[in-house]
């Protein structure tokens, strides 16, 4: 299976770039077609409490804004 893997990147990558990129949207947008979540708010807001229940009880540990920040700035340098 590997080979035939790379063998379609071989292929891939010979296209034009406009081809190439048409094709790059085609796959990404092929990853975003699972079910629609009917209220996304909804979800976000469960999923915020869940983690400030985590902080809360221990299970994990918080990370400094500063902390953060500073790694991200490094990562995009």
């Amino acid at each position: 299976m590997p080979d035939v893997r790379k063998a379609l990147e071989d292929e891939v990558m010979s296209l034009p770039i406009r081809l190439r990129a048409r094709l790059a949207e085609q796959l990404i947008a092929s990853l975003d077609q699972g079910p629609a979540d009917a209220d996304p708010e909804a979800s976000w807001t469960a999923e915020a409490q869940r983690r400030a229940e985590e902080l809360t009880q221990g299970k994990v540990e918080g990370i400094p804004a500063e902390e953060v920040l500073a790694k991200a700035r490094t990562a995009l340098r």
